[in-house]
């Protein structure tokens, strides 16, 4: 083979050797802060990066493996998403102080956890020494609308105090999930027995009540809280408290205290959603 032509395949064949690995760190940048960016930002970048590979690369084959990890990437930051409830809009974060085995980073991070707003501000201290990468988290300053339930502030006030920021996420994740759960039995119960179930605090309030059509004045009110403690264990509460005319209680006083004690054994027996629905069939039956 003609020597000139071997050394031109040569330097072709390093070209994209060197775009290959130009591309490969893009991608590991991007893995690297997907967690830290919005799913609209992130299909964004990688729509970008596509179209600068094709522009780049025009004339020659596409990293077939590196366009399968990108769409790998894509699909498991829904998979996230979707699975933690949590759903980012939007991050910055600015590098304050960087050495060779020292970097100080400030964050400031938004999203929704399910319909929970909140805003997460913090420093990252990462410390290298060998082989090993360690992480401390500063500064805390944790921003939600929620904080109006003392519980709520409470647990907050501790983890920016201790900043443990993966202790938040994570309590954070299950309140919410119990949050959301108790917004959409309280819409199917509502939807199903209109002319039983009010809200008068609406989808977000925690407590619905129960009337019976045949009896004016005959109430059931389930009060249904979340309580998040200041280790950030989430733990649903419920009870019930009757609303008894005068006329009712004096003919049946012992069947109307026994409500409250057999809607308790029934939420241990069958849980929130049975006991709940067989209240609300007792109810309308006039029994």
């Amino acid at each position: 083979m003609d020597e000139g032509v071997f050394e031109a395949y040569e330097k072709e064949i390093q070209a994209l050797e060197e775009e290959i690995r130009l591309l490969t760190e893009k991608y590991e940048d991007m893995r690297q802060e997907s967690a830290f960016f919005s799913e609209e930002e992130i299909l964004k970048a990688i729509k970008s990066l596509q179209e600068e590979t094709e522009g780049e690369t025009k004339g020659h084959e596409s990293p077939s493996d590196l366009k399968a990890q990108l769409e790998s990437l894509e699909s498991d930051l829904s998979f996230l998403m979707e699975f933690t409830g949590f759903h980012f809009t939007s991050h910055s974060k600015k590098t304050v102080e960087k050495t060779q085995n020292r970097t100080v980073q400030k964050h400031s991070l938004s999203g929704k956890c399910h319909s929970i707003p909140f805003q997460v501000k913090f420093q990252l201290l990462e410390m290298q020494k060998d082989e090993k990468v360690s992480a401390v988290v500063s500064d805390l300053s944790i921003e939600m609308e929620s904080r109006e339930d003392s519980n709520m502030s409470k647990f907050v006030s501790r983890t920016e105090e201790c900043g443990d920021l993966m202790t938040f996420f994570r309590s954070l994740s299950t309140y919410a999930e119990w949050y959301e759960h108790r917004r959409h039995t309280f819409l199917h119960f509502k939807a199903k027995y209109p002319d039983i179930v009010t809200l008068p605090e609406g989808l977000l309030g925690d407590f619905i009540i129960l009337k019976n059509p045949k009896v004016p004045g005959f109430e059931l009110v389930i009060v249904w809280k979340i309580h998040l403690d200041e280790e950030g264990t989430t733990t649903p509460v419920l009870d019930l408290l009757p609303k008894v005319p005068e006329q009712v209680l004096e003919q049946r006083m012992r069947s109307v205290e026994s409500i409250p004690g057999s809607f308790r054994s029934a939420l241990r027996l069958f849980g929130i959603e049975a006991a709940v629905e067989n209240l609300i069939r007792v109810l309308g039956s006039g029994q």
